[in-house]
């Protein structure tokens, strides 16, 4: 049997500390390198017209509804009575809430009482986040959570 000495302590020590801080700079490095950037350029800036945005879109009193089935990507927009609205210029970009590299951009046709767009999205959550307009001009914004199953 082999006596501990300070130099086996050390070397035990000195060995914890590598793997800690090994660890730390993967994952640091992993967290900056796949952050999809800034929300604003300026958040000053963009924080001045939140409350006006905010009351104008409460106001429309209108829902969005994101949804999945075999390819093809659906949403249903609804005033506060249920029924449904149509919206002009819709940019949808869909993603997932970690990274960028899966992000999209597809372009919606309106199909029946909502909008659809082929899409192939792997299994797992995606990001919604959708960008429109009412008729008079009303800007609606809205963040979903999609899941999507085997």
């Amino acid at each position: 049997m082999t006596e501990l000495t300070g130099k086996h302590v050390f070397a035990i020590t000195a060995s914890a500390f590598a793997v800690i801080i090994g660890v730390n700079l993967v994952l640091a490095f992993q967290a900056v390198s796949t952050f999809p950037g800034l929300e604003v350029d300026n958040s000053y800036v963009a924080s001045q017209g939140f409350n006006d945005r905010k009351a104008a879109q409460e106001d429309l009193g209108w829902t969005m509804t994101p949804g999945y089935d075999a390819g093809r990507l659906t949403l249903a927009f609804h005033d506060r009575d249920g029924q449904p609205v149509q919206v002009t210029d819709l940019q949808v970009l869909i993603g997932r809430t970690t990274e960028a590299k899966e992000d999209s951009w597809p372009a919606f046709t309106p199909v029946g009482l909502g909008y659809a767009a082929d899409l192939p999205l792997a299994r797992g959550k995606w990001m919604v986040k959708v960008t429109a307009r009412s008729p008079e001009g009303t800007l609606f914004e809205q963040r979903s959570e999609l899941f999507v199953q085997g």
